[in-house]
């Protein structure tokens, strides 16, 4: 106590002059409106500038549930865009053809290999959600697999980068089709065999699901041709295909489920018993 009031008579004219100067800045403030503004403009400033990162540290905490939320959302609108009627002219102008049977479930990838022959990927959600085999699996980009097996809670994807998948798919602009595999070799790349020699095919042209597919709704994005094989001893090419989609770098995913499947399957088998 006794080095306070040593402080105070040591510095008392300091003291004094700093309490009149705060006096007469207040009363300044008070009767002089610009000063005030000012005043209250600058605090505004300081303030915003702590709440606006606070609220980005609370939006970064909560990036996982906006990206659910996002994926939710575009799930409800592919789920819009597919059930709507052919005569709408945005399916008419996308060539998206036979997707009004169809349903899409939302869900997030939870393991994905990419680095073997037979890649599989895992996602959050299984039977309980009405996923099923043989269901595609596409994202933003484009297709990303077929269902394999599926538990209560979760399912496992035949990843398009598995030397044992094989997918219908066609060049969109003149429609030749083909087979897409993989080689087992790139991670952006797979292949589309097949394709009769009478085809114009062009490095760029874009690669899509084709109309023979079960699986996938037509005209899905897939890749674009990188490079073209001849075959000598057949009349067929070998296409190399750049994918739309980082394999390696998957996030949500969507499901189709095709209301058709079933159908056609029991008709083609009873026309084989018919043979």
């Amino acid at each position: 106590m006794q080095q306070i009031f040593i402080f105070i008579l040591k510095n008392s004219y300091r003291l004094l002059f700093l309490l009149l100067f705060s006096i007469s800045f207040i009363f300044t403030i008070q009767s002089h409106s610009y000063q005030k503004s000012k005043v209250i403009s600058s605090a505004n400033f300081f303030t915003g500038g702590i709440y606006e990162r606070i609220n980005g540290i609370h939006e970064y905490f909560n990036l996982k549930t906006q990206n659910d939320e996002l994926a939710e959302e575009n799930a409800r609108l592919k789920s819009i865009l597919f059930n709507t009627q052919d005569s709408i002219k945005t399916l008419e102008f996308d060539s998206i053809k036979g997707v009004k049977n169809s349903d899409v479930i939302v869900s997030k990838v939870i393991h994905n290999s990419f680095s073997v022959y037979e890649n599989f990927i895992t996602i959050n959600s299984g039977s309980k959600n009405g996923i099923k085999p043989y269901m595609g699996v596409i994202n933003d980009h484009g297709i990303v697999g077929i269902i394999d097996n599926t538990s209560k809670n979760y399912a496992t994807i035949i990843s398009i980068l598995n030397i044992e998948s094989k997918i219908n798919a066609k060049i969109k602009k003149s429609n030749h089709f083909g087979s897409l595999i993989w080689n087992g070799k790139s991670t952006g790349f797979v292949q589309l065999i097949d394709v009769p020699r009478l085809a114009s095919v062009r490095k760029g042209d874009t690669i899509v699901t084709g109309a023979q597919s079960d699986i996938f709704p037509e005209n899905i994005g897939i890749g674009t041709i990188d490079k073209i094989y001849k075959d000598n001893q057949t009349n067929y090419y070998t296409l190399d295909v750049k994918l739309f989609n980082d394999m390696t770098n998957l996030g949500h995913v969507y499901i189709i489920k095709s209301k058709n499947r079933d159908e056609i399957l029991n008709l083609e088998k009873k026309s084989k018993k018919d043979e």
